[in-house]
């Protein structure tokens, strides 16, 4: 996969801004949904091609995911491991800004995933947000390849208590800006389970609007727990 045509020296002055509003649009139908508000009134005037479930299509027949385990208790969230993608990040704390939306790691920091502190640990009962760049004006960052993973492979979780949450993905979907449903997105898929969402820009890059045309959200769930090394 190589870089997106839009890294031009003419766009520059502009590129700082943009991954910033790719995941906060997302992450603004979040807040909204978090407080009762109506997801289908946030509209934006955008023409892009729908995009729908990508776990149909990667899915591999016949291999069996593993039962869910019991949620953990409360713990912060320090390092996510990605093994599939190679990603092994720190994570980061993150709140709301003063639009309502969660703020995305800092655009210097690309190799870094955001975590919503407002909402659930991840190992938690609930469903747990963790957010992360697609690229930079130069290069991938960290969620660059999320589009790729497939259900069943292996999200780990280092935490604050020395435990890691093991959770196991079971789709990938990729929401269209125009038809994005937050409860599909965000909602528990069953009651009682401890979940994850992984977040990033995806689609193309919208010239227009500085922004990207969808979201991928990658759904995982707990399978297992561990300790993280010297513990």
């Amino acid at each position: 996969m190589s870089l997106p045509e839009h890294h031009e020296h003419g766009e520059r002055a502009a590129s700082g801004g943009r991954l910033l509003m790719g995941v906060a649009w997302a992450l603004l139908l979040l807040g909204l949904w978090l407080w009762g508000r109506e997801v289908t009134d946030v509209r934006h005037g955008i023409s892009s091609p729908t995009t729908g479930d990508m776990a149909a299509v990667g899915r591999p027949l016949g291999v069996e995911l593993p039962p869910a385990v019991r949620p953990l208790g409360n713990a912060r969230p320090q390092r996510l491991d990605v093994p599939a993608l190679g990603v092994r990040a720190p994570v980061m704390s993150r709140g709301l800004d003063p639009g309502g939306a969660i703020d995305a790691p800092p655009y210097g920091r690309p190799g870094t995933v955001g975590w919503y502190e407002g909402g659930v640990r991840p190992g938690a009962a609930g469903t747990a947000l963790l957010v992360g760049h697609v690229d930079t004006e130069t290069r991938p960052a960290v969620f660059y390849h999320l589009s790729e993973i497939r259900p069943g492979a292996a999200v780990r979780v280092v935490r604050d208590d020395g435990t890691v949450a093991e959770f196991t993905v079971e789709d990938v979907q990729v929401f269209a800006r125009d038809r994005f449903d937050a409860r599909k997105a965000y909602g528990v898929r069953q009651s009682g389970r401890a979940e994850l969402r992984l977040i990033t820009c995806g689609g193309s890059f919208d010239r227009g609007s500085r922004t990207y045309t969808a979201n991928v959200v990658v759904s995982a769930y707990l399978s297992g727990t561990g300790h993280r090394a010297g513990r």
